[in-house]
């Protein structure tokens, strides 16, 4: 079918928009909770299944966007909502500033950088009083927003940047700078001669990363209404991120939603089944994580393509 991606974004916007006349405001709180983590995952899958960058610190462009929304609000009196693509910008920009000496480093060194990064950040944040330093930092101007109204908002703005960034990435794989960076990923040296600019593939993709998690961030944190450091640079942002793109299937659209319906499962099934938060739902997805990479060292969705083509093949 050639317009099934046009026809499930039109269904899924249709469920987003229902959504609330059927859940109370838990369940939207929760379902606003895996929207932004599969907008993080395709954001984070953009950057290491497409380009071949693998981040440890994007938990660094989560906080920037909650932060940057936070302070601009109740400093100039805005209305939060407006500023949830303002907070795109600054982790965009952020990204754009630092990427000439984070694409200096190499493979595994790049990964140990933007952690640093991350870590800077964050140390900078605990320090800085006008941001509430350690203690963190209330969203004091949700007087504008219509309380009543709160939950259904956060949760439409949540559903729009999850169909915002699997429907760009799904545009963008299919664009010249697409194929550009997978050609960058698959061989740069190739992609070099046939006139692929590396670098400014590489730095589209590390800006476009960091704008959509800068995007969630700012969206999760405002449904909170209170962001502090060690939540918003928490580095368990980045490990639930690597855990969902590469159990789903790294380098694939499905993978990542795949991946955050698993996560998820886990998660809450866990906490249910033992009737505490605990951290359980961590060892099941050690183990969930140690199968997969034995069995589909692709993914689960890797795996079903693998099958679905040795089926046609006998064929």
């Amino acid at each position: 079918m050639r317009h099934w991606p046009l026809v499930a974004l039109v269904v899924c916007a249709a469920l987003a928009a229902a959504a609330p006349a059927l859940l109370d405001a838990g369940w939207l709180r929760l379902a606003s909770e895996v929207l932004l983590m599969l907008a993080m995952a395709q954001m984070w899958n953009l950057l290491a299944g497409y380009t071949g960058l693998v981040s440890l610190g994007h938990q660094a462009f989560i906080g920037i966007g909650a932060y940057f929304l936070f302070y601009v609000s109740d400093r100039f009196d805005l209305h939060p909502f407006a500023l949830v693509p303002l907070a795109g910008v600054a982790g965009a920009a952020v990204a754009a500033l630092i990427a000439p000496l984070l694409f200096r480093l190499r493979d595994a060194y790049f990964s140990v950088g933007i952690w640093v990064f991350a870590e800077i950040v964050y140390v900078l944040a605990t320090k800085t009083r006008e941001l509430g330093a350690t203690s963190g930092v209330p969203l004091k101007s949700i007087r504008l927003v219509d309380v009543e109204h709160f939950a259904r908002n956060s949760f439409w703005i949540s559903a729009a940047v999850a169909l915002a960034a699997v429907a760009g990435v799904r545009r963008l794989m299919r664009s010249r700078l697409g194929l550009g960076l997978m050609a960058v990923r698959d061989n740069e040296l190739a992609a070099t001669s046939i006139g692929v600019d590396v670098w400014r593939n590489r730095l589209a993709a590390f800006v476009i990363s960091a704008f959509g998690c800068a995007v969630a961030g700012a969206t999760q944190f405002m449904g909170t209404m209170f962001v502090s450091p060690e939540a918003a640079f928490d580095v368990n942002w980045v490990v639930a991120m690597m855990f969902i793109v590469v159990i789903g299937g790294i380098g694939t659209l499905a993978g990542p939603i795949i991946g955050t319906v698993l996560y998820f499962a886990l998660r809450e099934g866990f906490a249910a089944w033992a009737g505490v938060s605990g951290s359980w739902y961590l060892v099941a997805m050690g183990l969930v994580a140690i199968a997969v990479m034995r069995f589909a060292p692709r993914g689960l969705w890797g795996w079903v393509l693998e099958r679905r083509n040795a089926r046609g093949d006998r064929s």
